[in-house]
């Protein structure tokens, strides 16, 4: 869709966001003013504040995959970078949205296969998969040279979310009590974000001063340090 509008309005991207605001309108009204019924009995198992020795009964298998899931977000960077890859490549501005299209459509017909697949054997050998999925989309667009190449590229990043991304939030609920498992989504997003922001501003230090290939190059290095570091827990 976006991509049509591209060529609809010759390539204005205020317009296309202005467009893209309405949704965003529809589903912020939809929060207001739809009311979810209330749940008596979950709101009395709430309680509040977090404490210390809850972080001490997640355990060492929760923190070792929070250490592994900082580490590869430290490899996967911001997709605006998938995006900049492929117009220094040479891709027309109006095509563009589609390097993001290839990259959620492969996420999207990858996810449940592998969700699928991590419940009938060990999760640990899916994710190791995705890690190496990542280290070869990374070496492809460090070294692409034409359009092709990008789109493989991405098409592997995608692959590699649809085999990591839900299969690290199971891996979180299975590593921790269910009194706990909010607090444990919580830290363990919050770890993830602030990798991310490393990441993303890494990665475009390395751009500005060493170009693409550097940027592509550092993912690659951070995702082999993740499945080392995966690869030297053991199963379970």
């Amino acid at each position: 869709f976006a991509t049509i509008l591209m060529a609809l309005t010759l390539n204005s991207f205020r317009t296309v966001f202005w467009i893209a605001v309405i949704p965003a309108f529809l589903a912020l009204a939809l929060m207001i003013f739809v009311k979810e019924p209330e749940n008596a009995q979950l709101a009395g198992q709430l309680r509040s504040p977090i404490r210390g020795a809850d972080f001490r009964q997640l355990g060492t298998a929760y923190w070792w995959l929070v250490l592994i899931a900082a580490v590869l977000t430290l490899a996967r960077f911001s997709e605006a970078f998938l995006v900049l890859r492929a117009q220094n490549i040479g891709l027309p501005i109006a095509l563009v949205p589609l390097v993001m299209v290839v990259m959620n459509l492969a996420y999207a017909v990858s996810a449940y296969p592998a969700g699928h697949l991590s419940d009938k054997m060990d999760r640990r050998l899916v994710l190791v998969a995705g890690l190496v999925v990542l280290i070869g989309s990374d070496i492809v667009l460090a070294l692409a040279s034409g359009v092709w190449q990008v789109i493989v590229g991405v098409a592997l990043w995608g692959l590699h979310m649809g085999l990591t991304q839900g299969l690290l939030a199971a891996l979180a609920a299975d590593t921790t009590p269910s009194s706990l498992r909010g607090t444990a989504f919580g830290v363990f997003n919050f770890a993830s974000g602030i990798a991310m922001l490393i990441a993303s501003f890494l990665a475009g230090w390395l751009w500005d001063q060493y170009g693409p290939q550097a940027t592509f190059y550092a993912g690659a290095g951070f995702a082999t340090v993740a499945l080392f570091r995966l690869m030297m827990r053991r199963p379970g």
